[in-house]
């Protein structure tokens, strides 16, 4: 009987930019639409408010990734997160093996809870604010997207992540050096994945710069 190991895996940066650019450019697309329709009545975006307000919708959305993998069986205790700008994430890390349920949730529900959700309630609303802040979070979603409809062709595997924000372990007894999947990387194997910084909240210095320098910007366009 073949051996389990890791099969470890990498997201490839550049078509998820693109996916992600595409996003935005598509929810801008149907915003407009309905607001020509006159479904939209409000095109008063407070930019500044919304600066300062995308930071906790962000985290909130790694939030709620983590709230996914606890309520599908994940222990707390083994969930990290991250902000990393210069490698382009924010990231919420489970760093132990979890069902192809477990992650398949987890990926879709920022997706579904903070980004449909609330685009159709700030739709019905007219709340530009919401509507701005949910189609951040829909381009954002592009990674979790593309490894949602990754992880569904998939059988027979465990999930894991590591230290590493851009990268994950796909358990299995099957070869998956061969896999193909659109916008991820084949990066080797290993017997056992390197989980040794289990330290709650990793934020780079770049990171903080950048947080600081945005919160700046919203409040400086709100007053100027």
């Amino acid at each position: 009987m073949p051996k389990r190991r890791y099969y470890l895996f990498e997201l490839d940066m550049n078509p998820l930019n693109v996916i992600s650019i595409l996003l935005f450019i598509l929810m801008i697309a149907i915003t407009l639409g309905f607001y020509k329709l006159g479904i939209i009545k409000n095109w008063d975006y407070p930019v500044g408010l919304l600066f300062i307000l995308m930071i906790p919708y962000l985290i909130l959305h790694e939030l709620l990734h983590s709230l996914s993998y606890v309520l599908h069986g994940a222990d707390f205790k083994n969930i990290t997160y991250g902000a990393h700008i210069e490698k382009g994430v924010l990231c919420c890390l489970c760093k132990q093996n979890i069902t192809k349920k477990n992650i398949l949730f987890s990926l879709i529900y920022p997706f579904v809870w903070i980004g449909v959700l609330t685009y159709i309630i700030g739709i019905i609303m007219d709340w530009p604010i919401l509507i701005a802040l949910s189609i951040v979070n829909l381009s954002g979603c592009a990674g979790d997207l593309i490894m949602f409809f990754a992880f569904l062709r998939l059988e027979d595997f465990e999930y894991c992540e590591y230290d590493n924000p851009t990268a994950f372990g796909l358990y299995s007894a099957k070869d998956l050096s061969n896999k193909k999947m659109f916008g991820i990387k084949y990066v080797g194997e290993e017997r056992k994945l390197p989980i040794e910084d289990l330290r709650k909240v990793t934020v780079s210095k770049t990171s903080i710069i950048s947080f600081i320098l945005i919160l700046v910007l919203g409040i400086l366009w709100m007053f100027l």
